[in-house]
C-alpha cells in the first residue's frame, strides 16, 4: 500500500510520461481493477475500512485520530483464525481505543492488547511517518523507528526526519518540505537512507525470517506529502511532464457550498496555481518512480528466495490526490482523482493464468480486499461481519453474474476548518457518495442540496447537476441506493445468517412451549415430554 497514490499516475493506467515499469510488470502478471474506490478519501478512515472489510458507517473510525473501537474484528483476527500470521510493516494511521481497552482490562503489553492497539496486526515495524513538530506539538507522538535509524546513520538532531528526509538545503538554511516551493530541491539525505528504501529493507528482513503462511501489510508513506524526494528523483521529471489540470471555469460558477468551501481552503487555493503544480507534480512523480524502483527490489528479493511462486501480491493505496484538478489539493472530496484508486492483484496460482495482463472494470471497493484475503486463506468469508466481497472469481476468470451496481464512500469533515466556515454542526459535517458506472451523487448533511455528475456525458465530472429539475428522477434513484445501503444489518456481527437459519424452527426445540392449547397442537414426541408421569 502506497499512501496518496493516484489511480492514473501509473504507466499501465495510461499516464503519458511517468515511469513505473515494475508496477506495469505486476499488472501484466495479474489483473488491474480500473474502477476501484476507497470507502473514505482520508487516510485513517479509509485504512480502517480496508483492515476491517467494513464501511466507515459500520466501524465508526471516520477520520484521522478517531479510535477504532475495541473489539472490532480486523483482517488479523480473520486470518489468524484461518492459520495465517498477519504482520504490519510501515504505516497504519491506527489510533487505539485506549478507554475501551482500559474498561476491558486489556493492557498494550499483552498479546491481545497489543493487537487491539495495532489494528489487529502483529508488528514487525510500525512507522506512520509525518514526524513533524510545530507550535501545537508533534503530529505523532509514537516512537519513530525511522528517526532512530537516521540517528544511527549519523544524521544529527532530535528529528532528522524533518531536517533531512523531508527538507532540502538552501545554503546554510533548511529548505523545508512543508513549503511546496522547495519541492524541486533534492531532499537533504542519501537516497538509500530515505523512507521508501528503508521500509523496503525492513520488508525484506521480514521475508527472510517469515515462517508458515502469512500476510504482510507493507505500507509506504510515500508519495504522500511533503512533496520532496532525494536525488536522482528530484529532477527526473520537469514541468513538461505535468499533464494539464482537470478543471473547468464552470466549477467555480455558483458551486455547491461544501465544494466551494474546500476550493477556497489554503490547499485548494495553492493547487489552483499553475506555478505550484509545475513544482509539486514533478516531485510527486519522482516519489512514485522511487516507489516503483523499490518495488522492483522487493519483487527481485521474492524471486531470489523462491517466494514469488506462492505469494499473492496486491498493490493499492488509501486514497488519491487532487493535485490541482477541480481547483483542489489534497483528497477531501469525491471526484475520481481523490476517491478512485489503483488496484492490481497478481495471483501466481494456475487458476489465475487466464486473466494475466487483463483489466477488470467491475465496481470494486477497498473493503473487498479483506474478503479476498480470507478467501485466499481457504476460509469462509463471514458476511455478517465483512461487508466486502471476494475478488477471486475475477482473478480466476469466472463469469460473475451478480455483482454490486454502485459503490459507497463517506467523509466526516467535522475536524476541518471548512465545517466552521460553513456553519455546520459537528454531527452534520458528513458527506456520502454513491456512484454507479454512469452517475455519481454526493449527499451533504445539514440541509444542502445534493451534487450529481453524469459520468457518461461528463467523464471529468465538471458539471454539477444536483440542482437540475430534469434530473430529479436520477437523484431519487441514487438516493434510493443510498437508503438501501443504510438499511443493511451492519451491526449484527455476533451471529451469522447460517447460525440463525440453523436455529430457526417451531421454537419447541429450546424447551419452552408457547401457543399450544392442547397436546394435539404439537408433535407427539413433544407432547409426551410435557405429559410425563407426575413424580412420586
Amino acid at each position: 500500500m502506497y499512501d496518496q497514490l493516484r489511480h492514473d499516475y501509473l504507466g499501465c493506467a495510461g499516464h503519458p510520461t511517468i515511469r513505473t515499469p515494475h508496477m506495469d510488470t505486476l499488472a501484466a502478471r495479474g489483473v488491474r481493477f480500473s474502477n476501484a474506490y476507497v470507502q473514505s478519501p482520508v487516510c485513517g478512515a479509509s485504512r480502517m475500512s480496508t483492515y476491517t472489510g467494513r464501511y466507515v458507517h459500520s466501524h465508526g473510525a471516520a477520520y484521522n485520530g478517531f479510535p477504532l473501537r475495541v473489539g472490532e474484528m480486523t483482517l488479523g483476527d480473520h486470518l489468524r483464525s484461518a492459520g495465517l500470521g498477519c504482520w504490519l510493516i510501515g504505516k497504519t494511521h491506527m489510533k487505539a481505543d485506549a478507554a475501551g481497552m482500559a474498561r476491558l482490562g486489556l493492557t498494550p503489553d499483552s498479546v491481545i492488547g497489543a493487537r487491539q492497539a495495532e489494528c489487529g496486526f502483529d508488528v514487525w515495524e510500525r512507522d506512520d511517518g509525518l514526524w513533524a513538530s510545530g507550535p501545537h506539538g508533534p503530529y505523532d507522538d509514537k516512537r519513530s523507528p525511522y528517526n532512530e535509524y537516521l540517528k544511527h546513520q549519523g544524521y544529527a538532531g532530535d528529528n532528522p526526519w524533518a531536517d533531512f528526509a523531508n527538507a532540502g538545503a538552501n545554503g546554510d538554511d533548511l529548505a523545508s518540505g512543508w513549503f511546496m516551493q522547495n519541492a524541486a530541491r533534492p531532499a537533504n539525505i542519501r537516497e538509500q537512507d530515505s523512507e521508501t528504501p528503508w521500509l523496503t529493507r525492513r520488508a525484506m528482513a521480514f521475508l527472510d525470517q517469515a515462517q508458515g503462511p502469512w500476510c504482510a501489510h507493507v505500507s509506504f508513506i510515500k508519495p504522500h506529502w511533503p512533496y520532496i524526494v532525494p536525488a536522482p528523483y528530484h529532477d527526473m521529471y520537469t514541468p513538461q511532464d505535468v499533464v494539464p489540470a482537470l478543471r473547468d471555469a464552470r466549477e467555480k460558477d455558483n458551486p455547491h457550498p461544501v465544494y466551494g468551501a474546500f476550493m477556497d481552503s489554503r490547499v485548494g487555493q495553492s493547487f489552483s496555481r499553475d506555478e505550484v503544480r509545475d513544482v509539486v507534480i514533478p516531485a510527486y512523480m519522482g516519489l512514485i518512480t522511487q516507489c516503483d524502483d523499490q518495488l522492483g527490489v522487493l519483487l527481485a528479493h521474492l524471486k531470489a528466495t523462491g517466494q514469488d511462486k506462492d505469494t499473492v501480491i496486491v498493490l493499492t493505496t488509501d486514497h488519491g490526490d487532487y493535485l490541482g484538478d477541480h481547483w483542489m489539493g489534497e483528497k477531501d472530496l469525491f471526484h475520481d482523482p481523490s476517491v478512485r484508486v489503483p488496484l492490481i492483484i497478481c495471483d501466481p496460482s494456475p487458476a489465475a493464468d487466464a486473466t494475466r495482463g487483463t483489466t477488470c472494470d467491475a465496481l470494486v471497493e477497498s473493503i473487498d480486499l479483506a474478503a479476498t484475503f480470507i478467501d485466499v486463506a481457504g476460509a469462509q468469508v463471514p458476511r455478517h461481519i465483512v461487508e466486502g466481497r471476494s475478488l477471486r472469481p475475477f482473478l480466476n476468470g469466472e463469469t460473475v453474474t451478480q455483482w454490486r451496481e454502485h459503490v459507497i464512500s463517506e467523509y466526516d469533515y467535522s475536524k476541518s476548518p471548512m465545517r466552521a466556515a460553513l456553519g455546520v454542526s459537528i454531527r452534520n459535517a458528513r458527506l456520502f457518495m454513491v456512484a454507479d458506472k454512469r452517475w455519481k451523487l454526493i449527499h451533504a448533511e445539514g440541509g444542502f442540496r445534493p451534487m450529481l455528475f453524469d459520468r457518461k456525458e461528463d467523464p471529468q465530472e465538471f458539471v454539477d447537476l444536483g440542482a437540475s429539475d430534469a434530473h430529479r428522477d436520477v437523484i431519487a434513484q441514487m438516493y434510493a441506493h443510498l437508503a438501501n445501503w443504510a438499511r443493511r444489518p451492519s451491526q449484527r456481527v455476533t451471529i451469522s445468517d447460517a447460525q440463525i437459519e440453523a436455529g430457526t424452527g417451531t421454537g419447541d426445540e429450546v424447551g419452552i412451549l408457547l401457543g399450544a392449547f392442547s397436546p394435539e397442537d404439537v408433535a407427539p414426541d413433544v407432547a409426551a415430554v410435557y405429559q410425563g408421569k407426575i413424580p412420586d
